[in-house]
């Protein structure tokens, strides 16, 4: 009875509770009745809150009853509070409309992007401060997260077919932009929030913590010193936003592929003076080519701290982790039929690995000295590690007894390779905003400094050629006149060291026993590069007409042998002028221009080569561009169109020699010419689109190959183009529902230059993804099929011994939840 008489009680408590609480539900509009999503919305003094939908709605199920205050809170919005009454067992309805806030332009990108839509408003890129893009004199593409996310993308090679002129080069972590090669580890194009990073070389930069990528086309060398001809990549990473979003999706598919995604942001503090954001990513997935597979970690935490409206300091720190194969493409049989093998077959050995670690971590200070002066500060420390054994081609098939080539059959080396390099940028300048007159002013003057060191220790053991006769010894390459020095088998063919890689053969990609290897030793001497400059920017309004002038001096230092009895230091410094013009020719429509002139210093670790066969100059570039950048369907899309000229001289190239795969070449003079269209953002509220297309001629004008002159650039082509679309429904039975469809295309490319007049040919193709999605609340999950026609292609290469296949048709499955 005592038993019965408690469960009534407790029973009566509980209904009593929820007796006790009311409902909210409630919509929030902008001033012209739109409703807006992502505000965040919270209950004063209680710990109750969450975001608008795309609806503008919110709701609370159980608010305590009684007088409260109900909070807005928006990084685009002013923040407003509405007090309301809650009745036990009622539900109070409100509307709130909200102004729409100044949006102060960040010197350092310290506070998140609020825009949550395939266009970008401004980029930090361009100028060196928060700029919109339309008023910036220089071509700027960009891919925002909720893109990147709608194609279900995970590397930055996955999404730079939006960009026009971008397009892949390999498998690696190198990029075309306008014909010119960026390279992972070249500091010259990639960038991490606006500083110098150095990255991977072998493995594509993943994307789960980043908010957008951008590459600013052409030279960027006035704002940043030692600069790419084609363009510069910048990664942003993804900051702390004044509201509360915490978001966690998973994907599964094709090639075993499983990642786990988190994003959580918020306040830490009542008056919003601290934020944090943390991104996590993992991935375990296998791939279509044989042995492939990637085991990435990557942990993102950010802080940001506003003491003050003139004091703004963030912390921002990206680990990551890789395991896993590295592949250097597709061999075919010796005649060049890129379909005489499965485009599935790579030349790895079972007991092949490329294990990397990097960490960066930056420091970004704003404080506002005086009205229109504000002094700006960034330092990043990079360090990466890199551990690798593999299995490849040494450029050439198997050598025979006669001196002629077995075609089905390559040449195979090995490499265990380790090094580490750490990284030092620092950047520092003032933003003065003044008037004089009718002119409206914005001055820049900064100092940078970059410094990489290779640390000591790195070294590789080679495995190569063909034995010696007694056995003992290897020679790299084969001579038939010389063929009593190499041991010869039955057949009278020369012994490799390392056994061929046989095309034919199905279990070709077994463990091999490395224990008979003859291998000889490469230290990598220590070595340090750094680089000064100091640079001016001045930015003018005058009425429609803007007028940007900048000018740096650059020194670059490269120190070869570093602490050593050897030591040399190599210096190249210039002067780097940039012009460029912007008329707001209608409200919606500018038109611009630009001169800037390009500087790119050959890295340590091509000049500390001893088989790249330099030293080499460095490369020097010139742009000249005109275009205009638009804004349309009351600003949602916007556009951009570009005619460029652009000019290099110095490029590097392989020289293809067999039996010494790192032999470089560089080239005379080589000139970009093309058009560019780039479109962004939504045609209505639940339609969206991005297009681009390209036409690039970027040949060779001067070589001391006459056999190279006039042919179009390595995996360059002429024409390029992407399109998609993503269309969700609103209203209906079928409210939720959505559609994505795609087509990306390239024409043909060439592979290496090399010796020869018959260069190997990459045909063009056009590929066709889709993806259908259902999202309900806070709840949404979508497929992608990814090459649904099933094409099979080849997204670039060096040859026919490096060939890179795209991948066959694959579908994914995302499901995400936002709270």
């Amino acid at each position: 009875m005592k038993h019965s008489l408690l469960c009534i009680c407790l029973l009566f408590q509980i209904t009593l509770s929820f007796a006790q609480k009311g409902k909210l539900e409630g919509i929030v509009k902008n001033q012209n009745g739109k409703p807006i999503e992502f505000i965040n919305v919270l209950i004063k003094d209680s710990s109750k809150g969450t975001l608008t939908d795309e609806k503008g709605k919110f709701s609370f199920d159980q608010a305590p009853e009684g007088h409260q205050i109900i909070q807005f809170n928006s990084f685009a919005y002013e923040n407003s509070n509405r007090p309301v009454q809650i009745e036990p067992g009622k539900t109070t309805k409100i509307e709130v409309v909200l102004k729409e806030g100044e949006l102060e332009l960040q010197t350092v990108e310290i506070l998140g992007r609020v825009e949550t839509s395939y266009k970008n408003s401004t980029s930090f890129i361009g100028t060196k401060s928060s700029t919109p893009i339309n008023k910036v004199p220089q071509s700027i593409g960009y891919v925002t997260k909720e893109l990147a996310l709608d194609q279900g993308a995970f590397r930055v090679n996955d999404i730079v077919k939006n960009i026009s002129g971008v397009n892949q080069f390999t498998f690696y972590n190198d990029i075309t932009i306008r014909g010119h090669r960026v390279k992972g580890q070249d500091i010259s194009g990639n960038l991490v929030n606006g500083m110098r990073a150095f990255t991977s070389f072998w493995k594509q930069q993943l994307i789960p913590h980043i908010e957008r990528v951008e590459v600013i086309k052409g030279p960027a060398s006035a704002l940043f010193g030692n600069a790419s001809a084609g363009g510069t990549i910048n990664r942003v990473t993804k900051k702390p936003l004044t509201e509360s979003r915490q978001s966690i999706s998973s994907t599964v598919g094709s090639f075993n592929t499983f990642r786990l995604l988190g994003d959580f942001t918020g306040p830490m503090t009542e008056d919003q003076s601290l934020l944090y954001r943390l991104n996590l990513g993992y991935e375990n997935s296998d791939n279509f080519r044989d042995l492939q597979y990637d085991k990435n970690f990557v942990v993102a935490p950010s802080f940001s701290f506003l003491p003050s409206d003139k004091t703004r300091l963030n912390l921002d720190i990206v680990y990551q982790n890789s395991d896993g194969r590295l592949d250097r493409g597709q061999a075919v049989f010796g005649n060049g039929d890129l379909y005489s093998v499965p485009i599935t077959k790579a030349l790895n050995a079972a007991n092949d690995y490329l294990k990397e670690e990097s960490i960066n971590a930056t420091i970004s200070l704003r404080h506002q000295l005086t009205e229109g002066l504000s002094f700006n500060s960034s330092f990043m420390r990079s360090n990466y590690d890199e551990d690798l054994l593999e299995h490849r081609s040494n450029n050439t098939f198997a050598a025979l007894g006669d001196g002629s080539l077995d075609p089905q059959k390559v040449g195979i080396r090995v490499g265990i390779r380790k090094r580490s390099w750490s990284n030092n940028n620092f950047n520092n300048y003032f933003n003065y905003d003044f008037t004089t007159g009718a002119i409206e002013h914005q001055m820049l003057l900064g100092y940078d400094y970059y410094q990489q060191v290779l640390h000591p220790g790195g070294s590789q053991l080679r495995a190569r050629g063909y034995l010696t006769a007694d056995g003992e010894g290897s020679i790299n390459s084969y001579n038939p006149e010389n063929k009593s020095e190499y041991l010869l088998d039955e057949n009278g063919n020369p012994v490799p060291v390392v056994a061929h890689f046989d095309l034919t053969d199905p279990f070709a990609n077994k463990m091999r026993d490395m224990s008979k290897y003859i291998y000889t030793t490469r230290v990598f001497a220590q070595s340090k590069l750094n680089s000064h400059g100091i640079y001016i920017q001045e930015q003018a309004s005058i009425g429609p007409l803007k007028v940007l002038l900048g000018l740096r001096q650059e020194y670059f230092q490269d120190v070869l042998n570093y602490k050593s009895d050897n030591e040399e230091i190599i210096t190249q410094n210039s002067l780097i002028p940039r012009v460029g013009l912007v008329y707001a020719l209608f409200p919606n429509i500018n038109l611009y221009g630009t001169y800037v002139q390009g500087l790119q210093p050959q890295s340590a670790t091509v000049i500390n080569n001893p088989d790249a066969g330099g030293p080499f100059d460095p490369m020097v570039s010139e742009l000249k561009e005109v275009g205009a950048k638009t804004d349309w369907f009351d600003g949602r899309m916007s556009g951009t169109l570009a005619l460029y000229h652009l000019t290099e001289k110095g490029a590097l190239y392989n020289a293809n020699e067999p039996g010494n795969p790192d032999l470089l070449i560089q080239n005379g003079e080589e000139v970009s010419k093309g058009v560019e269209i780039d479109l962004a953002g939504k045609i209505s509220e639940n339609w969206s689109l991005t297009a681009s297309y390209s036409f690039n001629e970027a040949v060779i004008t001067q070589s001391d190959d006459e056999n190279l002159i006039g042919r179009q650039k390595p995996n360059a082509p002429k024409h390029s183009g992407n399109i998609w679309s993503k269309y969700i429904i609103h209203n209906g039975y079928f409210k939720g529902l959505g559609f994505g469809l795609g087509i990306h295309f390239v024409t043909e490319r060439f592979g290496s230059l090399g010796p020869s007049d018959q260069p190997p040919i990459f045909p063009g193709y056009g590929i066709v993804d889709a993806a259908i999605y259902y999202k309900m609340n806070k709840f949404q999950i979508q497929m992608n099929v990814n090459n649904l026609l099933d094409k099979t292609h080849w997204v670039g290469g060096y040859d026919y011994l490096r060939a890179f296949p795209g991948a066959p048709r694959n579908i994914m499955t995302t499901v995400s939840y936002t709270f």
